[in-house]
């Protein structure tokens, strides 16, 4: 079993930055792919970064060059560092963690609740 905890969501202006962060606990295989997603009012989940077991990384596309995600082993915790945001980032930010991934919710059994951010 694994359980996500995120944190690190706010309210930030428009080209400010802010740094979610998801503890991580449980069976580390279970967790060998992490991803974050994010849901705006109305809209689908969307996968916005995936960390893979091999230290690979993907981005969406709408946040290339803008967002990092990376891990802090030493504290077993999901980093997404978000630079430049824009107001259409606003949106409910989940981190996710199956033994494998890929970009889509399906394919990740657990989840965090969830943090809010809003960019305005």
């Amino acid at each position: 079993h694994v359980q996500l905890v995120e944190s690190g969501g706010g309210s930030v202006l428009a080209g400010g930055s802010l740094r979610l962060s998801c503890s991580v606990s449980g069976d580390s295989y279970r967790s060998s792919c992490m991803s974050w997603f994010r849901q705006a009012p109305g809209k689908e989940r969307e996968g916005v970064a995936l960390l893979n077991y091999d230290g690979r990384t993907s981005y969406a596309d709408s946040v290339k060059g803008r967002f990092t995600i990376s891990k802090d082993n030493a504290k077993n915790t999901l980093i997404l560092q978000m630079n430049s945001l824009k107001p259409e980032d606003s949106a409910l930010y989940y981190c996710a963690a199956n033994p494998t991934g890929g970009r889509w919710p399906y394919e990740y059994k657990y989840w965090g609740q969830g943090t809010q951010v809003t960019v305005s």
